[in-house]
């Protein structure tokens, strides 16, 4: 391989994730600009060590049931511990990497583990993510008209969950259509050997993990957790809240965690820095609380995630000896390897 073979793909890998960087940097510029750092500094030291205690608790909860849901997406081929690192793991990637790398690392680090594969993991995780999506649609439907007591925030909110729904319904299709959609696929990779020999089995190996939408036990059992998971994500924002905002109403939680979870799926730099604080700024100024207070919330509940997860994350990689730097070089040797062999 040349020196301008490994600078291209470099490059070009700067050029994905700079958009993500850039809009950060503009959402922290925006939200800071509105917050005198007295306030932040005084709002910061009005959140109660009880709530903060109790959302720390639930989160560690929610990370188990999160757990279960992908243990039970996987056919429960892996222990709850092992999912419970793995996740983690993905989160730390996340926090250091863009372009939601974390997703593809679980989906490495399960594939190896589970001896499913890679892309057979990933197509869980998809299915996993539809299921969020679907339910921050839900609930940001059943909150926007009241947060904004406007009409037109309904139609906004059923033309997400249209969109949801048809996504269900595009994933149900090529889980009970694995042959045509294989086909297709074989279809158009007839004048590339490369597409034909690596990219059609993958694709099978995805359609495979698919599965689960033809199997209503297995669909029903992952969809009770993912529900429970919301719950408890629910109530940890809304405990939060209680310290900026005591007599807040319980959708209030509902709102802002469903925004968020909208607003995260901007591009953004690593840990969603800017875009997390910008979107529950936003979604609080909806609901009527200042800038500071709303600030202070966000950075208290970011750096709670970022390091809870961070922690288990780092200790399931020690644990199993992985390493971050080789994770995704080795997957580029493997797939220079099928190129070369070709």
């Amino acid at each position: 391989m040349t020196e301008s073979q490994i600078n291209r793909p470099r490059w070009s890998g700067i050029g994905r994730w700079l958009p993500g960087v850039v809009i950060s940097a503009v959402a922290l510029v925006a939200v800071f600009k509105f917050t005198h750092w007295q306030d932040l500094s005084t709002a910061i030291q009005a959140i109660q060590p009880f709530h903060l205690a109790v959302a720390v608790g639930l989160t560690l909860l929610s990370l188990i049931t999160k757990s279960m849901t992908w243990r039970t997406l996987l056919d429960n081929r892996v222990s709850v511990w092992k999912t419970f690192f793995i996740i983690n793991e993905g989160y730390l990637l996340n926090n250091i990497f863009p372009l939601r790398a974390g997703e593809i690392g679980r989906a490495v680090f399960m594939g190896q583990t589970s001896g499913l594969g890679a892309f057979h993991v990933l197509s869980t995780i998809v299915i996993e993510r539809a299921f969020d999506i679907g339910i921050a649609a839900g609930l940001l439907l059943a909150t926007l008209p009241m947060a904004l007591g406007l009409e037109w925030a309904k139609s906004a909110a059923y033309i997400t969950l249209a969109l949801v729904i048809a996504g269900f319904m595009v994933l149900f299709f090529m889980a009970n259509n694995r042959e045509k959609v294989q086909h297709m696929v074989g279809w158009l990779g007839q004048k590339s050997g490369l597409v034909q020999r690596w990219l059609v089995p993958q694709i099978e190996a995805l359609l495979r993990g698919f599965e689960v939408l033809t199997r209503p036990s297995q669909f029903f059992a992952s969809l009770f957790w993912v529900v429970i998971t919301w719950i408890i994500w629910v109530s940890i924002y809304y405990v939060m809240l209680l310290s900026i905002a005591p007599s807040a109403p319980l959708w209030w939680g509902a709102f802002v965690d469903s925004f968020l979870a909208i607003g995260l799926a901007v591009p953004s730099a690593p840990a969603g820095i800017g875009v997390f604080e910008a979107s529950m700024v936003a979604s609080m100024a909806l609901l009527g609380i200042p800038t500071s207070s709303a600030l202070a919330y966000a950075i208290t509940m970011h750096a709670m995630q970022f390091f809870i997860t961070g922690v288990f994350g780092l200790y399931g990689l020690i644990r199993e000896g992985r390493s971050i730097k080789n994770l995704f070089s080795k997957d580029l040797k493997q797939i220079n390897h099928q190129q070369t062999n070709e």
